[in-house]
């Protein structure tokens, strides 16, 4: 690996991959056998989403499961939209996938005796033990071991705490010929300044957009920088209105964005009502909404627990598996264990108090299969991209396959292209140097995003709720586009931008579905229309806000 020794405003790689999750990883792991790429994280290494995982990978590793049954799984629990043509393609890669991080030496929990030699747990929506894992803190033990190798790889470049801004269009720099993209401006954090990086294939690998809800399982770098980009690119973007809440993030005051796997209810955990709850204190709720109880996908579960919290004025509601043997819990859940301890929790005697969080980003920029978007040189992977694999609900534990099938495939197409010819690319305009002496109205702007999102585009939905948002958004769209054009740029204004950009999406992409499917659910439209059909919303086909206009670039 090499590092910047010092500030350069010009530098040119084969690949630049914004993003170091699994996907971002994985694609450069890939990829620097035979290119000279780049890594550009807006934290460290480790600061994504996917460290944060817990579950597991889903895959088909044994025998008594197929193909077949994972990818009816998927369609089940994504109501009818997803894509099957892009299901097939990565649940059939999803063994080589698993064996790629084996051979890389991801310590998954082992199992003598499964047939490949390791654990697989069960989650919800999945009809057969395909998740492999690695205890309870399998992104974690992923990152870690492919931080190692992306770290110490000569062909990687890592530019930590560096924020991308935005993508380049060659149309934009004043070439000639097709718009493509060369590469994108990024600010390194520690300096304030703005680097040039061209590249012959940029990846787009930045995660979800959680931080648009108040309330999230996400890291504070899920604000949609990657989605919000390539759409002010010129990229469609589909089905932004499927946002996952994960019905199970733990309820402590001094517990942040902390999630509880789906895979404790797949080990037996159960929903009960809390003694707030009265004389219904301890009742187990979950079979009164579904068949499948704490099993049924987590759009089903989640919109359960909303209902018996506003039903009922709790604040939460429990999860327990106190019944399963203190070791039991211990060897499959260490790292619950551990936090809920710390906390005052001890999971093998009481239930967790839990709520719904925004979880996953199902919609994204449009990709095929090798994650090309729209714009020629521009890739995205990940939870970022909308492959149509996930539908209308995400399927537990599909979120890291698609990581990794979806970023070799993207690898592969990159090395069978051609070098580019080096362009001559405009350095970053300076000329906004005024420095910002009200951080607070960036502050106050992203509370306020933030507060409204939760209120008025959550579990449950109305058109009249949706309207007051999009309203909302456009004063505030003003608002952070004119601060933007005015004040020095930092990493908070840019993912402010992003996440007002990635709200307005959501927001439009909302009003437009008239009917109630998966992750959307609408009070004003409770039925679900016999035709599934993806919300597609493209930048040609939309008039341009005066804001944009006026401030963008």
């Amino acid at each position: 690996m090499s590092t910047l020794s010092k500030p350069v405003l010009l530098m040119k790689f084969d690949v630049a991959i914004v993003g170091s999750g699994l996907a971002g990883l994985s694609v450069a792991l890939h990829l620097a056998r035979s290119r000279k790429v780049a890594v550009i994280s807006k934290r460290s290494l480790l600061d994504g989403a996917s460290n944060w995982a817990q579950g597991g990978i889903a895959a088909v590793l044994d025998s008594g499961d197929s193909h077949e049954q994972h990818i009816d799984d998927t369609l089940v629990a994504g109501a009818g939209l997803c894509d099957e043509g892009a299901t097939r393609f990565i649940v059939e890669n999803s063994r080589s996938a698993i064996e790629w991080l084996i051979e890389q030496g991801v310590p998954f929990t082992r199992d003598p005796n499964a047939e490949l030699g390791f654990h697989l747990t069960r989650e919800g929506g999945h009809s057969q033990r395909r998740i492999i894992h690695a205890a309870d803190a399998t992104g974690h033990a992923v990152q870690v071991t492919l931080e190692e190798k992306v770290r110490s790889h000569p062909n990687i470049t890592v530019l930590e705490n560096h924020c991308a801004i935005d993508v380049i269009r060659s149309d934009k720099v004043g070439l000639g010929g097709a718009p493509c993209c060369l590469g994108l401006y990024v600010q390194d954090v520690n300096t304030g300044k703005v680097l040039t990086l061209a590249a012959d294939h940029t990846v787009l690998a930045t995660g979800g957009a959680g931080k648009v809800y108040l309330y999230t399982t996400n890291p504070d770098t899920a604000t949609g920088d990657g989605i919000a980009m390539a759409w002010r690119a010129g990229c469609r973007v589909a089905n932004m209105e499927f946002i996952q809440f994960h019905p199970t993030c733990l309820y402590h005051p001094y517990a942040k964005s902390f999630l509880i796997t789906e895979a404790v209810r797949g080990e037996g955990g159960v929903l009960k009502l809390p003694a707030e709850a009265g004389a219904a204190a301890g009742k187990r709720f979950m079979p009164d909404h579904d068949e499948r109880a704490e099993l049924a996908p987590r759009d089903v579960v989640a919109r359960a627990i909303d209902f018996e919290i506003k039903k009922r004025g709790l604040d939460y509601v429990d999860l327990d598996i106190s019944h399963q043997p203190p070791e039991f819990l211990k060897e499959h859940f260490p790292t619950i264990y551990a936090r809920c301890l710390e906390l005052g929790i001890d999971i093998t005697k009481q239930p967790i108090p839990v709520v719904p969080a925004a979880h996953y980003t199902c919609g994204g920029i449009v990709t095929d299969n090798i994650g090309r978007t729209d714009l020629p040189g521009l890739y995205a992977v990940g939870e970022t991209a909308y492959t149509g694999l996930h539908g209308a609900n995400r399927l537990a534990s599909n979120s890291l396959l698609e990581c990794l099938v979806i970023g070799r495939a993207a690898a592969s197409h990159i090395e069978q292209q051609p070098t580019a010819k080096t362009v001559s690319l405009p350095a970053w305009d300076e000329s906004r140097v005024t420095d910002a002496d009200e951080e607070v109205v960036i502050a106050h702007n992203w509370d306020e995003l933030r507060r409204f999102m939760w209120n008025y585009v959550g579990i449950v939905r109305t058109t009249k709720r949706l309207e007051r948002a999009q309203h909302r958004i456009r004063l505030l769209r003003d608002e952070i586009y004119e601060y933007y054009a005015n004040f020095r740029i930092t990493r908070d204004l840019i993912e402010l931008r992003n996440l007002v950009d990635v709200a307005s999406l959501i927001v439009e992409s909302a009003l437009s579905r008239r009917e109630s499917r998966g992750l959307h659910y609408s009070t004003d439209y409770p039925e679900t229309l016999p035709k599934a059909l993806p919300t597609v919303l493209s930048p040609a086909n939309r008039r341009q806000p005066e804001s944009e206009r006026k401030y963008n670039r």
